[in-house]
This record gives structure tokens, sequence and C-alpha cells, in this order.
């Protein structure tokens, strides 16, 4: 006969509980009725699973492998069961989402309303930092990050890339002139970020390689704030397009050097610790953003 989900949960539930009459207590079951599954369940298999006596059980070596098989197995089982039951139900309850101001503002925001319409029981709260945070110390389900991974702990899935401009306001360059190559930035204002410095490697095309080293004169955090001081004239910036390609459509900023390009994008990720409560509310919103991006 073919071996049963509950064999394998009897069994399970023996091992784990170490005794039959304890089992039996966590299966809602009598103790005889335990004792004669695993019975069968060994007569199926046609070896001992259990060496048993009136005072211990141990487990057989051929029990030690079914027993780590049998995990597999009602673990596969237990997701494949939440899976479904998760597709039948519409999503509830708070999901956290962080991610630096500027992906926030331009790339989230704008779609919190048509997200809320589809998904209307998920309460959304977000939060911004600019730099890489503990999920679990700072209570966020989902975090976007931007550039390489380094947590190899966490889920990780795709989202997008983000080419990077080189951008100054016409009133900088009314002022300071148009930089015609990559050298030429040598004699110019330049903003970046106070931390960390790998992103002032700026993705040009020049004699020592494709990453120009900028050295900025003035450093921020955050890139909105740099974005605001390159439309306020203040310097040459290194900005994603999300952030950048509105500014460049209406003629608030003006795109530089784009012919030196090395062709370098930002991935765009977002990070979490899997969790089977929270995983639908995850999907539905990682899905909804990548649709967007």
């Amino acid at each position: 006969m073919p071996i049963q989900s509950e064999d394998l949960r009897n069994f399970v539930a023996v091992v784990e509980a170490g005794s039959l009459s304890a089992a039996a207590e966590v299966l809602g079951q009598t103790t005889s009725g335990v004792s004669r599954a695993l019975t069968r369940l060994e007569e199926k298999l046609a070896t001992s699973l259990l060496t048993r006596t009136t005072r211990r059980m141990d487990l057989t070596e051929e029990g030690t492998v079914f027993l780590q098989q049998a995990r597999s197995i009602l673990a596969a089982l237990d997701q494949a069961e939440e899976s479904m039951r998760l597709r039948t139900q519409k999503p509830v309850g708070k999901l956290r989402v962080d991610a630096a101001a500027p992906f926030l503002l331009h790339c989230i925001v704008p779609h919190v309303g048509a997200f809320r319409s589809a998904y209307p029981g998920i309460e959304l709260e977000l939060t911004t930092n600019d730099r890489f945070i503990d999920l679990v110390e700072q209570r966020t389900d989902i975090a976007i990050r931007i550039g390489e991974l380094q947590d190899s702990t966490l889920h990780a899935k795709a989202l997008s890339t983000a080419r990077m401009n080189v951008v100054a306001s016409p009133d900088y360059l009314a002022a300071h002139g148009t930089p015609e190559d990559v050298d030429a930035l040598d004699t110019h204002t330049l903003l970046g970020f106070s931390q960390p410095d790998s992103l002032n490697m700026w993705p040009l095309l020049h004699a020592g390689g494709d990453r120009y080293p900028a050295r900025p004169a003035v450093r921020a955090s955050s890139g909105e704030t740099i974005r605001q001081l390159a439309l306020h004239g203040q310097g040459i910036a290194c900005l994603s397009d999300f952030m950048s390609d509105a500014d460049i459509a209406s003629g608030r900023l003006v795109r530089l050097l784009a012919t030196a390009d090395s062709g370098y994008r930002q991935k765009i990720s977002a990070v979490y610790y899997r969790n089977t409560q929270l995983a639908r509310r995850i999907s539905c919103f990682l899905d909804f953003l990548h649709e967007r991006l």
C-alpha cells in the first residue's frame, strides 16, 4: 500500500514528542492508535524505524534517513497548501516598506493610490533611509536597495536598473560654462554623496577607465538633497534616471557628457525575510512595483 501523508505525520510526531503517549496527545489520538499507525508504516517500508523499549525509543539508521525525508515532504505539502490558500484570499494587514527618499518619492509615492485600490486590505507604512538598515531592528518587511547587495541572509528580488545622468541646471551652465569632456569636470563644482564614496564614482569613460572619481565640493547624504542643489544651480551632479529624467525633459536640468556614458546601470532590488504570514502581502507589493518599473 502507498504511504499516506498521515503516516508521515504520525511518525514525525512520535519522534518529536519522544513517546507514543505524548504523540497521541499532540495528534488527538489514542496511544494504541498511534502505535498501530507506526507499525503499519514500518510494514509498508519493510524496515524498522524505531527501536522501542519500555523506557525509551531510538531511531534506527533507516529511521534517521526516513525522518529527514518525511520532514521535507511534509514541509513541501504544507507550503503548497498555504500557497493555494493564500491565492484565494485578499491579503490584509500592515506592510512596512523602507527606501531611500528619492526612490520613495519618485517611484513609490506616485503609485500608492493604484496599489491601495488593488489591495485595500493592506495597510502601507512607508519609511525613508538613505543607508542600508537592519530589517528586524527597524521592524521593516521590505527594503528597497540600490546598488550591489551585501547581506546574503536576505531574500532578494530584482526590480529594475537605473541609468545614471550627469546633470546641471541651465543657470549653472550659463555662469560656469558647459564641460566639453570628462577631464573638464576637474574645473567645475561637483555635487556628491557624503558616504559611501562608491556613489561618487560616476559612470563616465575617460583616460583612467570607465568610472570617473568625482571629488565633490558639496556633499550630502541624500540623493534628493543633491538633486535640489543641482536644481538651484550649485554644481554638477550624477543622479539616477528615476529622479532626473523629468527634470531633463522639462529643461530644469541639462544632461551632460552623454557620449561618455559607460553604460553602467545601478541595480534596484527589494530585500526581505521570508515569512509565511507576510508572503502574500510582500509578493503583491513586489509584483505590483516590478510591473511599474
